[in-house]
C-alpha cells in the first residue's frame, strides 16, 4: 500500500511538468506568432489583404512545418511588444526582433541567428555629412525614427541637440526620408541595407560595416523548457540544412 501511495505521488507530482507551452500549441494545432508586420524585409503586413510576408515571417513558417501545426500571426507593436509578450497573446515573437536584457527578463532568446548595430541612413548626397554622431547631434539636424523600439530608445541616449522625429508609420517612413521629410534615420544595419537597395540611388547606408554599436536579433519566447529547447533544435537544423540559407537569400 505505501509504495502504491509513493507512486500515486510521483506521479501527481510529475503531471504538473509535463504541461508545457509546447505542449499547449501541439494540443491547439496552432502556433501564434507575435510580429509587428511593419519592419521589412523581417515582417511586413499587406494593408489591403492583410497577409504577412518577410525574411522572418518564412521561418515561422519552416518552424509551424517543423512542429506539424498552422501558424497564426498575431499583430503587436514595438511600443506594445514587451505588455503583450507578457500578456501571452503570443507563443513565439518573430519579426527582426533585437536581443536586450531588458526583454530577456520576461523570457528566452533563442540562439541568435543575425549580428547587427545601429547605423545611419541617409540620402546619398548629404551621407558624408554623418559619419558620426557628433555630426549628427548638432542643432538644425532631423532625425526621424519609429516610436518604441530600439531605434528611439538609442536616439534618446545619444542625441541632445537633434531633433528627434517621431513617425508612427515604419513602413513609410524611409519615403519620407527620400523626400526630404528628415536628414537621416539611424536604425539597424540590415534595414538600412535593404532600404539602400528598394531607394536605389537616392538613399545610402552608412558605414554599415561598422556601426555605431552591437546587437543580435533572435527569436522571443516564453520561458518553458520543451518549447525553448525545440526553437534552439529548430534554428540549429535548418541553419545546418541549407534551408535558413535559401531563405536569407530570398529576402537579403
Amino acid at each position: 500500500m505505501r509504495a502504491l501511495i509513493g507512486a500515486a505521488l510521483w506521479l501527481a507530482a510529475l503531471a504538473p511538468a509535463q504541461a508545457s507551452v509546447l505542449s499547449d500549441i501541439l494540443q491547439r494545432g496552432v502556433l501564434r506568432v507575435g510580429t509587428t508586420g511593419d519592419y521589412p524585409p523581417f515582417t511586413q503586413r499587406d494593408k489591403t489583404s492583410g497577409d504577412y510576408g518577410g525574411f522572418d515571417i518564412d521561418l515561422a513558417r519552416s518552424l509551424g512545418g517543423a512542429l506539424g501545426v498552422r501558424v497564426e500571426f498575431e499583430p503587436t507593436s514595438w511600443p506594445t511588444l514587451a505588455a503583450d509578450f507578457q500578456a501571452g497573446k503570443f507563443d513565439v515573437a518573430m519579426g527582426g526582433i533585437s536581443i536586450t536584457l531588458e526583454r530577456a527578463k520576461l523570457g528566452f532568446f533563442t540562439a541568435p541567428y543575425l549580428r547587427e548595430g545601429k547605423t545611419p541612413i541617409a540620402r546619398c548626397a548629404d551621407a558624408a555629412k554623418f559619419a558620426t554622431l557628433a555630426d549628427i547631434d548638432k542643432d538644425g539636424v532631423t532625425v526621424l525614427v519609429n516610436p518604441g523600439g530600439g531605434n528611439e530608445k538609442f536616439d534618446r541616449a545619444h542625441l541632445r541637440s537633434a531633433r528627434i522625429d517621431v513617425r508612427p508609420d515604419n513602413t513609410a517612413i524611409f519615403d519620407a526620408l527620400a523626400r526630404g521629410e528628415g536628414d537621416l534615420m539611424i536604425t539597424d544595419v540590415s534595414e538600412t541595407r535593404y532600404q539602400q537597395k528598394l531607394h536605389a540611388g537616392v538613399l545610402c547606408a552608412i558605414h554599415p560595416d561598422a556601426p555605431f554599436d552591437f546587437s543580435e536579433k533572435a527569436y522571443w519566447a516564453p520561458y518553458d523548457l520543451a518549447l525553448d529547447g525545440f526553437l534552439d533544435q529548430w534554428l540549429h537544423q535548418v541553419r545546418e540544412n541549407g534551408a535558413f540559407a535559401a531563405i536569407y537569400a530570398r529576402w537579403f
